[in-house]
């Protein structure tokens, strides 16, 4: 799980462009684009194709730059806005993941939206999650943040594999120089409080912005960029986690818990 406190992070940039670096690095990946209200993957994987169903019994993902994907933004317009309760978002969610076809995927990413609320609990209820990723940016503003969604995650006995501080720094394109924009160091501040590990920063860097809206993100559009360098090692610290979780046994169970299997 891919998870902020609140919105304006930079969390499904974060949650597209490590899913492409593991798939970059030769695993398979799919990418679930939880955020309902605010679905942004297939602007940033520049696709609207509509999923289709060989079988009538279950949805065939969208395919694009080498990853799965499946969002609620392939069934409506861009400019419809989805005004449902709670039940019904965590109902979409559900189906999402019993009925779409997403084969055998070495990682699945879920892009969840902002906050605490009905999607997350609904997933952490029902599925075995290997454990969540939390994202942020330097501000202290950001801590109480992400203790909050921290604090939802260990309720619901789901492991918080690290913090990922985006919007770190911007290094100067003319002459190479680091500037801390936002004082503060809430990423590391985060992680030393909660107990948990700073998986990395990524930089400030319009470029990103630009992919995103390109329908290109990052790691596939600038390969060699420092970002996107950011974002693979990022990518193989977290993979490495998962990998000592599940020499435990923890992620050969399944995908569902038992009373929704």
């Amino acid at each position: 799980l891919v998870a902020s406190g609140k919105g304006g992070v930079g969390k499904s940039t974060v949650a597209a462009n490590l899913a492409l670096a593991l798939a970059r690095d030769g695993a398979r990946v799919a990418l679930l684009d939880a955020d309902l209200y605010g679905p942004s993957i297939p602007t940033m994987f520049g696709t609207f194709e509509r999923p289709v169903s060989a079988d009538e019994k279950r949805v065939e993902p969208v395919s694009a730059h080498g990853i799965y994907l499946m969002s609620i933004g392939f069934f409506v317009a861009p400019e419809q806005a989805m005004i449902w309760r709670g039940p019904i978002l965590s109902g979409t969610i559900l189906q999402f993941l019993r009925d779409v076809n997403w084969g055998k995927q070495d990682y699945l990413f879920v892009d969840l939206p902002p906050g605490t609320g009905d999607v997350q609990l609904s997933i952490a209820q029902h599925l075995r999650v290997t454990g969540a990723v939390m994202v942020t940016t330097p501000q202290d503003l950001s801590l109480a943040d992400v203790t909050r969604a921290k604090g939802m995650f260990d309720e619901v006995k789901v492991p918080v594999l690290g913090v990922v501080e985006n919007m770190s720094y911007f290094i100067c394109p003319n002459c190479g120089t680091r500037h801390d924009i936002f004082a503060g160091g809430g990423g590391k501040i985060a992680a030393e409080r909660l107990h948990v590990p700073l998986l990395g920063t990524i930089p400030l860097d319009t470029g990103v912005c630009l992919a995103g809206d390109s329908g290109a993100p990052t790691v596939v559009r600038e390969p060699d960029s420092p970002v996107t360098q950011a974002f693979i090692s990022i990518a193989r610290s977290l993979a490495g986690k998962i990998s000592m979780q599940a020499m435990d046994g923890a992620s050969k169970r399944g995908l569902f818990s038992k009373e929704f299997a």
